[in-house]
């Protein structure tokens, strides 16, 4: 147990520094730009691509948060793939910072198809990471609490396949569509969100 909070001590300051990252995209208008009260006005207006690139990342990475919380809730022992698979979850976490820079900056360009496409594959990689930790969590050993029923994690896992399948999908019609791509993207964190408020522990 205290080797499993020594993980989670150090993924929950990962997420935090990962998180911090994204609102440093948002930047204040320039002083010498702004003549008027509209010009302020109308500056903060233009910033419309890095809102939305920041709330879309924070969401994605508070439902990781909070999905990594509950994880080390229900286990008790740890092992080296363990160990492993939960830095390259962290590693994806990290980098989501640059896709959402990249978004930001071309959302709103002839160039919005190749930016939308490196954002989703983001999610792609964010999801192997979750797939290959809750392997670990079964393989080579369970690492579950024993009063922890484990037909309910196999669930959250397979939940979790079909979110590779979507987020691949999505980085898929990126290349064709990427605004569409953009709303699954939306709608998958809000389902997440939704999905881990009303599931049930067992």
């Amino acid at each position: 147990m205290k080797e499993n909070a020594r993980i989670e001590a150090f993924s929950d300051g990962v997420f935090a520094i990962a998180i911090t990252l994204l609102i440093l995209e948002l930047k204040v208008p320039e002083h010498q730009n702004i003549h008027s009260v509209s010009d302020l006005w109308r500056a903060l207006i233009q910033l419309w691509p890095s809102y939305f690139a920041f709330l879309l990342s924070f969401g994605i990475i508070l439902v990781s948060w909070v999905n990594h919380h509950y994880l080390f809730n229900v286990i008790d022992k740890s092992s080296r793939p363990f160990l492993y698979a939960n830095g390259f979850l962290l590693l994806t976490i990290t980098f989501m910072p640059f896709p959402t820079a990249l978004l930001s900056e071309y959302i709103g360009t002839a160039y919005l198809k190749p930016a939308v496409a490196f954002y989703c594959f983001g999610g792609v990689v964010n999801s192997i990471g979750w797939n290959l930790l809750l392997f670990t969590v079964f393989k080579p050993k369970v690492l579950l609490h024993s009063a922890v029923n484990a037909d309910h994690i196999d669930k959250i896992w397979r939940s979790t396949k079909l979110g590779f399948v979507v987020y691949t999908a999505a980085t898929a019609i990126a290349f064709i569509y990427p605004l569409a791509a953009l709303i699954i993207n939306l709608l998958l964190w809000l389902v997440w969100i939704t999905l881990s408020i009303t599931e049930k522990s067992e």
